[in-house]
C-alpha cells in the first residue's frame, strides 16, 4: 500500500472508531433512558389508575353505605347492596365484585356463572392465588393488587389492576379494577417510538461518519494529487537540470578532447612524420629504425580518429554550429559509413524556436534509435529520418523496414530495454511523448515535443 493511502487510512480509522464509540455510548445511554422513561411513565400511569380505582371504590362504598349502616334485616340490606353495586359500572370492562372472606363469589355482574362458587384456590396462568391475594390485601387495610383475569370485552386473559376494601361487619371484600392491556399497548408504542428514534440517531451517526470519511478521503486525494503534480513538476525541472548538466559536461569533455588531447596527438604525429622525413635521407642501415615510426604514425591516426569519434558522440559541435537538421545529416552519414545502410533525412518546417535542450533530446533519440537498429534489427534495407513541424508540435520519426521486435518483452526485461527507458525519460524532460511501433513490417520511433522554449 502506498504511503499516501496509509495516511488517509490513519485519518479515517480513528474517526470511524470514535464515531463507533459515540454510537455505542449513545445506544447504551438511550436504551437506559428509554427503560427509565418507561418505568417512570408506567409508575405514573399506574399511580393515576390506582387513585382512580380508589375513587371508584369510594363511590361504590358510598352508594351502599345506607344499606351497610342499617342494622335491620341485614340479609335484605346485603341483597339491596349487591343489586346497587351490579348497576354501577364504568365501561364494558369496569365493574364491582364482592367476595366473602372464604373466597365465595357473592356478586360478579360480568361473569354471573361465578356467583356462589368458592374461588379460594383459583390460580392465574402465572400460578398466583388470585382471590387469596385480594382478600389478604383487603384484610391488610385495602389497596391495589395486580393479577391476571379474563377481560369481558375480549374473552382473553389480560393483566388487571384491582383495588379492594374490607366491609368488616358484613365480612365482605368489595373491589373493582381496570385492565392493563391498554396500558401495556401504550407503553409498547412508547418503546417502539423510542427504538425508532434510537435507530434514526444511529443512522444519522453512520451517515455523518460516512460523509466525514468520504470528505477526508477526497481531501486526502485532492491533496495527494496536488502534491503529486507539484512533485512531478519539480521532478521534471530536476530532470531538465540533470540533462542540461550532462550535456554541459559532455560539451566540456568534447572541447577538452578536441582542443587539448587531439592537438597534442597531432603535434606528436607531425614530429614523428618529420623524423621519418629526415630518416629517408640517411643511410640504408637506418631502414630498420623507420618501421616503428610508421607503426606509431598509424596508431596515432587511429587514436585521433577515436578521439574525434568520442568528442562527436559526447557533444556534436555541428548541433551547436549548424543546427538540428545538419546534425541529423552528419549522424546519418556516419551511420551509413559504419553499417553500410542507406539513411535518408527529410526535414519540413522551421526549427529555430527549439531550445538547446530540445535539440539535444531529439538528437539523442535519433542516435539511440539508429544504435538500436544497428544492434538489434534484422533484414533492414534502409532507414528514414523525418523531422516535421506542424504548428506547435515537432515530430521526429525514425523508421526501418526490418523484422521488428517484441516491445513489451524488451521493456520488461531486467537487463534490456535500458535505451528505451532512457528515451522515455529524455522525452519527459521536455514535456514530449514517445511512441514505439514494431512489427513484421519494421519499427517506427515517433517522438513529439512542443515547438518552443521549455
Amino acid at each position: 500500500m502506498k504511503l499516501r493511502y496509509k495516511f488517509i487510512l490513519l485519518a479515517i480509522i480513528p474517526l470511524l472508531l470514535s464515531l463507533a464509540g459515540i454510537s455505542a455510548a449513545v445506544f447504551y445511554q438511550a436504551t437506559n433512558l428509554a427503560k427509565q422513561q418507561r418505568n417512570t411513565v408506567e409508575q405514573a400511569y399506574l399511580a393515576s389508575k390506582e387513585a382512580e380505582l380508589k375513587h371508584y371504590v369510594s363511590l361504590g362504598n358510598a352508594a351502599i353505605q345506607h344499606f351497610y349502616n342499617n342494622g335491620k334485616d341485614i340479609v335484605q340490606n346485603q341483597e339491596n347492596a349487591k343489586k346497587m353495586l351490579s348497576t354501577l359500572d364504568f365501561g364494558d370492562d369496569g365493574y364491582f365484585y364482592v367476595y366473602d372472606m372464604n373466597g365465595n363469589n357473592l356478586m360478579h355482574p360480568r361473569q354471573p356463572e361465578l356467583m356462589g362458587q368458592n374461588l379460594w384456590h383459583l390460580k392465574d396462568p402465572q400460578g398466583n392465588f388470585t382471590i387469596q391475594n385480594l382478600i389478604n390485601k383487603a384484610k391488610a387495610g385495602g389497596g391495589a393488587v395486580r393479577y391476571l383475569w379474563e377481560k369481558p370485552s375480549s374473552g382473553q386473559i389480560a393483566p388487571k389492576l384491582g383495588y379492594v376494601v374490607l366491609l368488616d361487619r358484613w365480612g365482605w371484600m368489595l373491589g373493582t379494577g381496570i385492565y392493563l392491556d391498554d396500558v401495556d399497548a401504550a407503553l409498547n408504542k412508547i418503546d417502539v417510538q423510542v427504538e425508532k428514534n434510537i435507530r434514526g440517531t444511529l443512522i444519522w451517526i453512520a451517515v455523518i461518519a460516512l460523509v466525514c470519511a468520504l470528505l477526508i478521503a477526497l481531501s486526502g486525494l485532492v491533496l495527494n494529487i496536488s502534491e503529486s503534480r507539484i512533485a512531478e513538476a519539480k521532478l521534471k525541472v530536476l530532470a531538465r537540470s540533470v540533462v542540461r548538466s550532462q550535456e554541459d559536461e559532455r560539451a566540456r569533455l568534447s572541447r577538452d578532447l578536441h582542443d587539448g588531447l587531439s592537438q597534442l596527438l597531432v603535434s606528436i604525429k607531425l614530429q614523428i612524420e618529420s623524423g621519418l622525413a629526415k630518416l629517408d635521407n640517411t643511410q640504408k642501415a637506418q631502414e630498420t629504425s623507420r618501421l616503428p615510426f610508421h607503426r606509431a604514425t598509424q596508431q596515432l591516426n587511429e587514436a585521433l580518429n577515436e578521439v574525434r569519434r568520442i568528442s562527436h558522440d559526447l557533444r556534436p559541435a555541428m548541433l551547436d554550429d549548424l543546427g538540428l537538421v545538419a546534425a541529423f545529416e552528419h549522424l546519418a552519414g556516419e551511420f551509413e559509413n559504419a553499417c553500410g545502410l542507406p539513411v535518408r533525412v527529410t526535414a519540413t518546417g522551421n526549427f529555430s524556436k527549439l531550445s538547446e535542450i530540445s535539440n539535444t533530446v531529439l538528437f539523442r533519440i535519433a542516435q539511440e534509435a539508429l544504435t538500436n537498429t544497428h544492434k538489434h534489427a534484422h533484414n533492414v534495407s534502409h532507414v528514414d529520418i523525418q523531422l516535421v513541424e506542424s504548428g506547435e508540435i515537432i515530430t521526429l520519426t525514425i523508421e526501418d523496414d526490418g523484422t521488428g521486435f517484441d516491445i513489451q518483452g524488451i521493456e520488461n526485461h531486467p537487463k534490456r530495454g535500458i535505451g528505451l527507458s532512457n528515451m522515455h525519460e529524455r522525452m519527459a524532460t521536455v514535456n514530449g511523448s514517445l511512441d514505439i511501433l514494431s512489427g513484421a513490417g519494421g519499427t517506427s520511433v515517433i517522438a513529439k515535443i512542443p515547438n518552443g522554449e521549455i
